[in-house]
């Protein structure tokens, strides 16, 4: 399928939110969909989009025009994951709609928004569930693992790590 990306913008906070959803895997626990805008674990990262320094993100486009998938960056006040990395190191979210994962949308978000990203920040991190598939389009990003930690659920996440030109 032939995907558009695009720039994320405020106006696209709500489906931000609903990528989170996904993104952290809510929709296999069971959580209603409107539960990652008030996890306060999660709130950080979609909270006042596109009003803080450092935002930057990217929106797949369907043909049909609907958006399908993102990816975005983020420097939180406080996370889990600079217990492993720098302070202040921008922190990656990347979620697609489950009826378009494998369909490539995945990776265009991720190559567009490292191509951005590039020359404005040393590096980006990530974490993700030890059982998710999608380690290995990170890997092919160039991510590392750089620590094992337990997530929010109780199980076992990898931070990944990757340094930018």
């Amino acid at each position: 399928m032939n995907y558009i990306i695009r720039p994320a913008n405020k106006a696209d906070t709500t489906f931000l939110w609903q990528m989170l959803y996904y993104a952290a895997h809510m929709d296999e626990e069971g959580a209603p969909p409107a539960s990652a805008c008030v996890d306060p674990d999660l709130a950080g990262y979609v909270e006042d989009w596109g009003e803080r320094p450092g935002d930057a993100g990217f929106i797949a486009v369907a043909e049909d025009g609907r958006p399908i998938g993102a990816a975005w960056i983020r420097i939180l006040a406080d996370s889990q994951l600079y217990r492993v990395v720098a302070r202040g190191t921008p922190e990656l979210a990347i979620a697609v709609l489950p009826e378009h994962i494998g369909g490539g949308a995945g990776t265009l978000l991720l190559r567009h928004l490292l191509g951005a990203v590039c020359g404005a920040h040393r590096a980006l991190v990530l974490s993700v569930r030890a059982t998710n598939p999608a380690r290995r389009l990170y890997e092919r990003a160039g991510f590392v693992t750089v620590a094992t930690i337990t997530n929010r659920v109780g199980s076992a996440s990898y931070v990944m790590q990757t340094e930018l030109p």
